[in-house]
């Protein structure tokens, strides 16, 4: 019999999500015994399949339909609507693969726009269902803006599920639990680790020294102690190891790209493995963490469990955010690369229909 591999060990303790559009890592990592819950994307992640040889059926039936159905209307508005179409389909090839959600990303365009928002989500909705989806199967991911978290709650009241993603601090997540998402994703490292050489940082002992692990921890502490129905999704994993880190944190899911699940699935489980792995930061004050995982500097900040962060159009949150810089910084760095990623793809479909 073969050894148990650390795959295998990590989907005994967290719900393992497929962070890949590529249907061969979902088919590598599925057995009887183990099957993905969720398929999660980005706009990097559509880019990165978009350019691959092996997926261009996939972009070519993309750019034909819009082109055959959609001749009449201007170029930038049939590029984007392959964009959306070619996101769905890429997810569909990964869908029976999965026992749970396909999930698609909102533009960082319209981050800063609640009805654009809204009215991305719910196109994004229409293309799976006119594509074999049904809603029940879908989930909205869109970054985790005042503006943007007052859309998901609003599409949570129409039946669209959403996850909060771009999440840095804990003032997000209470934000994301008040407006009713179905997940919160906090990035356990910045989405510039993944493009920017260096930027990534080893630690000797991930859970205790890594700047996010606290706040992943409170956020997993919040929800506990007020008996959310959020869950908890870390995203952003770079290794094995930080995987084996975040499972003493004790998420809800892990989302996991086919990097890491190769990696975890190379390696055998250790015997000496905790297999029951204790919070490391379950003292860790809520009303003093800030998305960097220390202290702000003021002597005692509002308990985020005592403010209403979706009232006056989030304007809470708003503050929050203007009070946290790293939080600031980490979300205009993801919206910045998610908006180069999308026109990369969206330059690809141009040239397709122009030709």
């Amino acid at each position: 019999m073969a050894p148990a591999t650390l795959l295998s060990h990590v989907r005994a303790q967290v719900t393992v999500d497929v962070d890949s559009m590529d249907p061969d890592v979902a088919k590598r990592h599925t057995i009887d015994e183990h099957k993905f819950c969720d398929m999660t994307s980005n706009q990097a992640i559509v880019y990165s399949q978009a350019v691959r040889p092996e997926r261009a059926h996939v972009f070519n039936a993309a750019v034909d339909q819009i082109r055959s159905a959609e001749a009449q209307l201007d170029l930038e508005t049939q590029v984007s609507n392959a964009l959306d179409l070619l996101t769905v389909l890429l997810a569909k090839e990964v869908y029976p693969h999965i026992t749970g959600r396909v999930h698609a990303q909102t533009s960082p365009a319209t981050a800063y726009d609640t009805e654009a928002t809204i009215q991305h989500a719910k196109k994004l909705v229409a293309l799976f269902e006119a594509n074999g989806i049904p809603k029940s199967r879908v989930c909205i991911k869109i970054p985790t803006t005042p503006e943007s978290v007052v859309a998901c709650n609003y599409l949570e009241r129409l039946g669209i599920r959403t996850l909060a993603t771009c999440l840095f601090s804990v003032p997000q997540a209470m934000a994301a639990h008040q407006a009713g998402c179905l997940y919160v994703a906090p990035y356990f490292n910045e989405l510039r680790v993944h493009f920017e050489p260096g930027v990534w940082k080893e630690y000797a002992d991930t859970a205790r020294e890594h700047p996010m692990a606290p706040v992943i921890s409170s956020i997993v502490q919040l929800y506990r102690e007020i008996g959310a129905s959020t869950l908890v999704m870390p995203a952003s994993i770079v290794t094995a190891k930080e995987v084996l880190a975040l499972l003493s944190l004790k998420p809800d899911h892990l989302t996991l790209s086919g990097a890491v699940l190769d990696e975890l699935a190379a390696a055998e489980s250790p015997a000496t493995l905790d297999t029951d792995p204790k919070p490391h930061h379950s003292d860790v004050p809520l009303e003093t963490e800030s998305a960097s995982g220390k202290p702000t500097g003021q002597t005692k900040e509002p308990n985020v469990k005592d403010i209403n962060y979706l009232e006056n159009n989030a304007a809470p949150l708003e503050e929050a955010f203007a009070a946290d810089a790293e939080a600031s910084r980490k979300m205009a760095d993801a919206l910045r690369i998610f908006g180069e990623m999308e026109a990369k793809t969206k330059e690809l479909l141009r040239a397709a229909l122009r030709a």
